[in-house]
């Protein structure tokens, strides 16, 4: 599917810590062209210069007609959950390390905003999870990525009954249980050993991580089945994360349910072939026994001053 809605207003997400006034300017520079409004939330407005109007959550979420998430993941993640009821087309800019969903790093912003206003990009449609909790009640209900069921403290372990439509398949016992999205499959699903699932399926995985009895292995089900968590007796107190941000806490007798969302977010892929190949890259990465910034230890000493020679010359 190509990009054709008219973007009148562009919201901005910041990473909450990251410098990122070089990308700001950047698309600035390119609402000058276009009569295009850019907005923000209130919570950024000491990050921001004058020419970006901010505005609360609820009413940026109902004004923008397209977003540019400045961070990493988590960025991305943030602003699919703004306009989750109302999803736009979301562009991410990787300010982060490791990025799946980010794809333009900050240097490639101009080219991919001149493209974004010639309508010239694709939509890559992600699903999300609505979470209930019945004798509980969560800050956070909806995610992309996924709802962990985890030990609120370090003893004990997360004791939980599955049923998927109200049939009961068995038990967990386990430091946690992941409930994860396609999306989310590339997150905690598989540090902990769970598959990854290819973003156009309709599908979630629920997996156990170290699990000690019962279910022990994933378990992947279909968009349409609501999957049902039973907080058993011999459970040890349980905190639930939705996309890794604490949203409440469950004790015996308690159940959370989750159904999967479909088309809950568009992002803005520019070139959907070249993504897929760099997140393939970086799934290769995340096996290696080594840190990101130890990697370029890997690079023969000749091949590394190859390179640091050819960018000097780049440079003015």
């Amino acid at each position: 599917m190509s990009g054709e809605a008219k973007l009148r207003t562009v919201g901005l997400v910041l990473h909450p810590r990251k410098p990122v006034q070089d990308s700001v300017e950047a698309i600035l520079a390119a609402a000058r062209d276009f009569p295009v409004r850019v907005i923000a939330r209130d919570g950024d407005r000491a990050r921001l210069p004058q020419a970006v109007g901010t505005v609360p959550d609820a009413v940026f979420a109902a004004q923008a007609d397209g977003i540019v998430a400045l961070g990493g993941d988590g960025t991305m993640l943030g602003a699919m959950r703004l306009v989750a009821d109302r999803p736009v087309p979301i562009l991410g800019v990787n300010h982060g390390n490791l990025g799946f969903l980010a794809e333009v790093a900050p240097p490639q912003l101009p080219a991919a905003l001149a493209r974004l206003a010639a309508g010239d990009f694709t939509i890559e449609r992600h699903a999300g999870l609505e979470a209930h909790a019945d004798g509980a009640e969560l800050a956070a209900g909806f995610g992309f990525n996924d709802v962990v069921l985890a030990r609120a403290a370090r003893t004990g372990a997360v004791s939980v009954d599955l049923s998927v439509n109200d049939v009961r398949y068995g038990y967990y016992r386990a430091d946690a249980v992941v409930v994860a999205t396609p999306t989310g499959s590339t997150a905690y699903n598989y540090a902990a050993g769970g598959p990854i699932l290819s973003p156009s399926s309709d599908a979630v995985v629920v997996t156990p991580v170290a699990p000690m009895s019962g279910i022990g292995r994933p378990v992947v089900l279909g968009a349409g089945d609501r999957v049902t968590l039973a907080v058993a007796a011999d459970s040890a107190p349980i905190a639930v994360d939705v996309d890794g941000t604490a949203s409440g806490s469950l004790a015996p007798g308690d159940r959370l349910s989750t159904t999967l969302r479909r088309d809950a977010a568009q992002v803005v892929r520019l070139s959907a072939t070249e993504h897929a190949r760099r997140s393939r890259i970086k799934l290769s990465l995340l096996d290696l026994p080594v840190r990101p910034d130890q990697l370029v230890e890997l690079i023969p000493a000749e091949l590394r001053q190859r390179a640091g020679d050819a960018i000097a010359r780049r440079e003015p």
